[in-house]
């Protein structure tokens, strides 16, 4: 078993190539070219050019020197996903800012906390409910308006300032430098500033578009949909990477409007979540009734048959024949529903499922499943455009390196990996090992492919003395259509046990397509039917583990995880200890009456 992998930069990139110097670059270059398309009141995508998004943001750049923004003061984003944000972002950057994304979700709690450990003094959000709850902080920034009529506000205070000025703030502005701090979605405790450079970003984008075996996707004319909150750094990688390498961005606010985004849009790449992928086939799958949902499963089942043949090396011709009818019935009409042209799609923040990964990757979409964190500027690694291996996710990018710890914890180095935390030494210092960052995931490296197994801080220890590690069961778990994530517990405890929680979003076609009336969430839990049903997908994922690690009972809650109520994070991953708590009583119900584990 491998215990490193390494892969070599693949590009030298000139050190005053920070992002408002790329930007300009390729402005200048050929300002005709698309950078975007947005949508207008009809719905109908217009066209921006990479000349009228700089333009823009030099304005805009001005009026923050005008309003005040000093070289080096970090300056708060607030807001969906759009073009003002990237107008706002590469704005602060251009007048020698440093900018702190903050979710649009995100509460007067977690504001204050941001706006104050990073120092803030100026904030662009985007709504009304958003600058009030700001402006009602003890230590209230300047709440900006971000819109296309603020950044027009913003633009004309700045008509004084002439061009030297502005090209004066970023002249010594270097690769190393600071470009933006990120706080970490805070799973276990208080959210952290990943401090990102220039070159984080930069260098990392140049080395994934010259990898041979990931830049394919951006080669030629492609088109990419963002619809992720450009506050997670995700987004932001996938944003940069797409005015890089020329492909044209298409900004999708709302998340609701998905489904008529892809078709209209086209995308030939985009970044999501695995939960996106699972929520397309499980809305498709319960679409469906009788024979039409017989015929779908069908289908399903061949694409991943012929995604599992292409790991072999082929498949034979009775395969082949199987699929053309599949395709002609069923898989042709959903790559229809995704625009048609789209040919690979970046999973990152979570674990993809095999399962849906094969279905996929047997419709024809190529899914690259990436891993990384925030601190190494999202994805480190990520499975090859050919020659994947589903359920990993493959070998390192193009200047990144990855080291197994004695303990099995993931340890990375490269072009990508962050300063270290703002404010924050000790956590910095804790992380970091002769320059590699200790991730805090737990994995093992065979054939040539990194699997994740774990988080460290989220393993388990029975009464017994037994580890358990809960991602492998929750990952299988959270895949059901009606469920919208779990927690396993175990702490201490003599036998494993789950607490689940409904999706309110698709438990009505769940409910539907097993005869069952429509009801809330609530009265579901106590449905003795639905527990059953739900059963199965718990004694699923007991296959994946041994009977000592098996769930032996469960309980379904009567509401949702919420982020509202601190159990979600921004990006939604689960906060374990809060769940654990809000729900203690459930939790030890389920004990209460179980018998004691015999010697």
């Amino acid at each position: 078993m491998q215990s490193m992998m390494t892969s070599p930069s693949l590009v030298s990139v000139d050190e005053h190539l920070n992002l408002t110097a790329l930007l300009r670059e390729r402005a200048t270059a050929n300002p005709a070219a698309p950078f975007a398309e947005i949508k207008d009141d009809a719905g109908s995508w217009v066209p921006v050019s990479i000349g009228e998004f700089d333009e823009r943001v030099r304005a805009v750049a001005k009026g923050l020197i005008a309003l005040g923004v000093a070289a080096g003061d970090r300056v708060g984003i607030m807001g969906d996903t759009s073009i003002e944000w990237s107008v706002m972002d590469f704005a602060v950057l251009a007048a020698g800012g440093v900018n702190v994304p903050i979710y649009p979700s995100s509460s007067a709690k977690q504001c204050e906390w941001i706006v104050d450990d990073a120092g803030i003094d100026f904030v662009a959000a985007q709504t009304e409910p958003q600058r009030t709850m700001l402006e009602e902080l003890e230590e209230p920034p300047v709440a900006l308006t971000l819109s296309r009529e603020g950044l027009d506000e913003i633009a004309a205070k700045g008509t004084a300032v002439s061009d030297a000025d502005l090209d004066a703030r970023t002249a010594d502005v270097v690769l190393d430098d600071l470009a933006s701090i990120i706080y970490t979605s805070g799973t276990t405790g208080r959210p952290k500033g990943a401090m990102l450079t220039h070159g984080n970003l930069v260098v990392h984008c140049a080395n994934i578009e010259k990898d041979p075996d990931f830049g394919v996707f951006v080669q030629g004319e492609t088109r990419v949909l963002l619809f992720l909150p450009l506050a997670h750094v995700f987004a932001r990688l996938a944003m940069v990477l797409a005015m890089q390498s020329g492909a044209v961005i298409g900004y999708a606010p709302n998340h609701k409007t998905l489904a008529a985004d892809l078709a209209s849009f086209k995308p030939t790449w985009m970044p999501l979540v695995p939960r996106v992928l699972e929520t397309i086939y499980n809305r498709a799958d319960a679409a469906q009734t009788g024979i039409k949902k017989k015929i779908f499963r069908w289908s399903a089942w061949v694409a991943r048959k012929v995604s599992m043949a292409q790991e072999r090396g082929g498949h034979g011709i009775v395969l082949k024949a199987q699929y053309a009818i599949a395709n002609a019935l069923v898989l042709k009409k959903i790559r229809h529903l995704m625009g048609g042209e789209l040919g690979f799609v970046l999973a990152g923040g979570a674990k993809l499922t095999p399962q849906i990964g094969h279905f996929f990757r047997g419709l024809g979409v190529t899914v690259m499943q990436g891993y990384g964190l925030t601190e190494t500027t999202a994805a480190h690694m990520g499975t090859p455009a050919t020659n994947q291996i589903m359920g990993t996710v493959g070998h390192p990018i193009a200047g990144c390196d990855v080291m197994m710890a004695e303990d099995g914890e993931i340890l990375v180095r490269g072009i990508n990996v962050f300063k270290g935390y703002w404010n924050a030494p000790d956590a910095t210092a804790a992380v970091m090992q002769d320059g590699w960052f200790a991730t805090g995931d737990l994995g093992e490296i065979q054939d040539g492919a990194l699997t994740i197994t774990g988080r460290k801080k989220e393993l388990l220890v029975l009464s017994s003395g037994k580890n358990i590690q809960p991602a492998v069961l929750e990952d299988s778990i959270r895949s059901h259509p009606a469920i919208q994530d779990s927690v396993v517990i175990g702490d201490g405890r003599h036998f494993v046990s789950a607490v689940v929680a409904l999706d309110p979003v698709l438990l009505p076609a769940w409910l539907k397509s097993h005869d069952l009336p429509d009801m809330c969430l609530e009265d579901a839990s106590r449905n003795e039917r639905v527990r059953e049903l739900i059963g199965r997908a718990i004694s699923n994922a007991n296959e994946h583990v041994s009977r000592a690690e098996a769930i032996r009972e469960f309980r379904i809650l009567p509401r949702e995880f919420t982020e509202a109520r601190e159990e979600l994070t921004a990006s939604l991953k689960v906060r374990r200890n809060n769940v654990i708590e809000h729900f203690s009583d459930v939790i030890e119900s389920i004990y209460a009456g179980a018998k004691p584990a015999q010697a």
